[in-house]
């Protein structure tokens, strides 16, 4: 009984520093687009800068998320833990002190890696920690409110963090509960590694990243794909290539770090195609949504903060009516509902974009919507693709699961800001004129996209026009984010009740 007694209290400081660090990668992709506006100012940052800000903090993660797993799988999933959770207290020092857009890019960077280390070891470490039963939903279940409450209140905290002190404090404030969680970790973390593991596959964990990194750069920097434009065709086949020699590597390599054989396993693809999903729309308009809401409806940074408190909130609400949804239904109606419920989400926040009625309180019915959408897909596929795989391939199933959100979520970064910027400049295209060419009309809507609606008063444009301007781009991205989850939505449905059930094939 004494030893029971004493796993469980292990059990319980392990689960607290993963929620810890939940907490840490939960304030990190919510506050900072609350601050977004004032780095602009004060580094200052343009509107791409600002993008690779938040994308080289998502780019690297994904880029490195496999990997991590694979990492974790051969090394020890505590000591992986460990050292991600440290690198990562570091590199938000290093952000705090930044003096320069590139230098907090770089940091931002580091930051992601580590991060990564974290977050493939969240999943595996819980995984083994709490094998079955009623204990193991209960650990997800919390592991998904405590990340949901730090999505949540990363708005309101960034927010305040603006309004009472310096944005430099939303990095500092990593620094003090990395170090708390290093000690929980210590102490309560099991070490646990794949026993079946082998040859560590480098070329994957080469390859994969080339080719992410080079479709995110070619969508942010708004590269041509024309003769005349060299560097833009060059990262494109360095790009696929890169693709083509990853699925050639992964199918050839004795132990991968991207099995391609799991997605023959229904309930996996059917669960990463809808982790993949929440970040065509859900986490991508976080990054904008604060610029609508201070530059277009002129809300402060606290009451920005509130408003998309409310699109998160649900986050933390959710998960656990979620997880018994699950136990209940599977994951064929709970995941693909969870999909429909964002989109519907989003089509109300269109329609009030589209009218003349905008504000917090109109906004507020969609953005509660998308965020119950959220919560309940959000720890239903991680639970799902876990479930999913072998318990000893703990660390490359929840690799594979975070490395599809964050692939999806920097791509779609990129792609949301590239559709805000063409309806930008669509709102504008009635100001084109013998003074006021197509490239300056271009160069106009990057500074209107970063919400600099008076920065662009000195070519004759008013805050008025400039505004309109803004909102019809955020007409186009929320139009965009209503569509893509509903068309994955209908897929995965498809996916998960497919008549011919997939066998488990070998993922050792």
């Amino acid at each position: 009984m004494e030893i029971v007694i004493v796993k469980s209290s292990r059990n319980n400081i392990a689960l607290a520093a993963v929620c810890l660090s939940a907490v840490m990668l939960g304030l990190e992709i919510t506050s900072i687009p609350s601050i977004l506006p004032t780095i602009e100012r004060v580094l200052p940052a343009d509107f791409k800068q600002l993008q690779w800000i938040m994308n080289a903090y998502t780019l690297a993660m994904c880029s490195t998320l496999i990997a991590m797993g694979a990492l974790a799988d051969s090394f020890g999933r505590k000591r992986i833990f460990i050292i991600g959770i440290s690198v990562f207290g570091l590199s938000s020092l290093i952000c705090g002190l930044a003096f320069s857009a590139p230098l907090l890019i770089a940091a931002r960077f580091l930051q992601g890696i580590s991060a990564a280390g974290m977050l493939a070891c969240q999943v595996a470490v819980l995984s083994h920690q709490y094998r079955e039963g009623k204990n193991r939903v209960t650990a997800f279940a919390w592991w998904g409110i405590v990340f949901g409450l730090g999505l949540g209140l990363g708005p309101i905290v960034g927010g305040a963090i603006i309004a009472f002190l310096s944005w430099k404090w939303v990095f500092l404030i990593h620094v003090v509960i990395a170090i708390i969680t290093v000690i929980l970790a210590r102490i309560g973390v099991s070490e646990s590694v794949d026993p079946h593991d082998g040859k560590t596959d480098i070329g994957g964990m080469v390859t994969l990243p080339i080719a992410v990194f080079g479709l995110v750069y070619l969508i942010t920097q708004g590269q041509t794909l024309s003769l005349s434009n060299p560097l833009g065709l060059a990262v494109l086949c360095i790009s696929l290539s890169s693709l083509l020699l990853f699925v050639f590597i992964e199918n050839k390599a004795t132990r991968p770090i991207f099995h391609l054989k799991a997605f023959q396993i229904r309930n996996f693809s059917g669960a990463l195609l809808g982790a993949s999903g929440m970040n065509f729309s859900f986490w991508p308009f976080i990054i904008y949504f604060p610029i609508y809401l201070q530059s277009v409806l002129g809300y402060s940074s606290v009451m920005a903060g509130l408003t998309v408190l409310a699109y998160t909130f649900p986050t933390v609400i959710v998960p656990p009516y979620a997880e018994r949804l699950l136990v209940k239904r599977g994951p064929k109606f709970v995941i693909p509902l969870g999909l429909l419920v964002i989109a519907g989400g989003f089509m109300f926040l269109h329609l009030i974009a589209i009218s003349d009625y905008a504000s917090w309180i109109t906004l507020l019915p969609g953005c509660l919507l998308a965020g119950i959408g959220l919560g309940l897909t959000n720890t239903t596929v991680t639970n799902t693709t876990t479930a999913s795989l072998p318990p000893e391939r703990a660390g490359m199933a929840s690799g594979m699961e975070f490395s599809a959100r964050m692939i999806s979520l920097a791509i779609n970064i990129a792609i949301m800001g590239f559709i805000l910027l063409k309806g930008v400049q669509a709102g504008l295209t009635h100001l084109a004129s013998d003074s006021l060419s197509v490239l300056d009309i271009a160069k106009l809507a990057d500074v209107i996209a970063a919400g600099n609606l008076n920065d662009v008063q000195s070519v004759g444009i008013t805050a008025s026009v400039a505004r309109n301007a803004l909102t019809h781009g955020f007409e186009w991205v929320t139009l965009y984010g209503a569509i893509a989850p509903a068309i994955l939505a209908v897929i995965a449905r498809w996916i998960f009740s497919k008549k011919k059930k997939m066998a488990c094939p070998a993922v050792n």
